[in-house]
């Protein structure tokens, strides 16, 4: 029996085979060693905030000190220089159209001078009420991104985040400067500060507190950060349709005893 041509077949098959793969490989650790670059984080902290999130899991474990809240963020506009601004408001679960809190976000690069990765800002709305809902909305009833910026109003926080040690739960985390920025709305605050952290499969990390001249807390939770979780499934905007507590769980009831919505903020007694 003749074997020659398949022998030979076999062998140009195998260096094809050697070849693909040498190249595969090259543009693999290629991949893999290209740094990333500064917008590469500010892309990452915008979609990770971004979408529908719930309280739900921690409300479960600590009743006491949590309520189940809505986190829902949605991209708004993009600056001149690259920065998103991002629409952002949070509701109780059983009255998601009512949001208690509405901001703007904008996240970009930190400045090459300063020693972290990513800048996240919150602002206030010109005109909040007519803000309600944005991401529930279809686009064509937004704001156009035009007015988005023109309602861009007063500077609330900047913190500064840069990514995670190996080995940890989070991607990125920071805080406020010391002391804070001022915050002078309600219970005697004279400033407060904020903690934020981004964890793997977009789970969000919120601590917002304020501080009275003696440095009293005076608003915000005591026992930790907030735990926000994406929503089972794709987000719908449908409000409570999202999720399957009971209608009638304490968690789900914002006067619970020893705690009341005040202004913008959750405060402990």
């Amino acid at each position: 029996m003749c074997t020659g041509p398949s022998n030979g077949w076999s062998r140009a098959r195998g260096l094809v085979v050697k070849t693909l793969v040498l190249i595969g490989g090259a543009l693999l650790v290629k991949r893999l060693t290209k740094s990333t670059t500064r917008w590469d984080h500010a892309r990452i902290v915008s979609q990770s905030i971004a979408g529908e999130k719930f309280s739900k899991e921690q409300a479960s474990r600590d009743p006491d000190n949590f309520f189940n809240l809505r986190w829902l963020c949605c991209p708004a506009a993009d600056m001149v220089d690259g920065s998103k601004v991002l629409y952002f408001e949070q509701a109780f679960w059983r009255t998601p159209h009512k949001p208690f809190r509405q901001r703007f976000c904008m996240v970009k690069p930190c400045p090459k001078e300063m020693r972290c990765d990513v800048e996240f800002s919150t602002y206030a709305i010109r005109d909040a009420e007519e803000y309600k809902n944005f991401c529930d909305r279809s686009r064509d009833q937004r704001p156009l991104p035009e007015e988005v910026i023109g309602d861009v109003a007063e500077h609330l926080t900047t913190i500064h985040l840069n990514r995670c040690e190996r080995g940890k739960r989070c991607l990125y985390e920071g805080s406020t400067p010391p002391g804070g920025f001022p915050n002078s709305w309600q219970n005697g605050a004279s400033y407060c500060t904020s903690e934020l952290a981004v964890l793997k499969n977009n789970e969000i990390h919120t601590w917002d507190r304020g501080y009275d001249d003696d440095e009293k807390q005076v608003w915000g939770v005591k026992n930790g950060p907030y735990e926000f979780k994406p929503a089972p499934g794709p987000a719908t905007g449908a409000g409570p349709a999202s999720t399957s507590v009971d209608m009638l769980s304490p968690l789900n009831f914002p006067l619970s005893i020893g705690k009341r919505i005040e202004g913008s903020f959750v405060l402990q007694e």
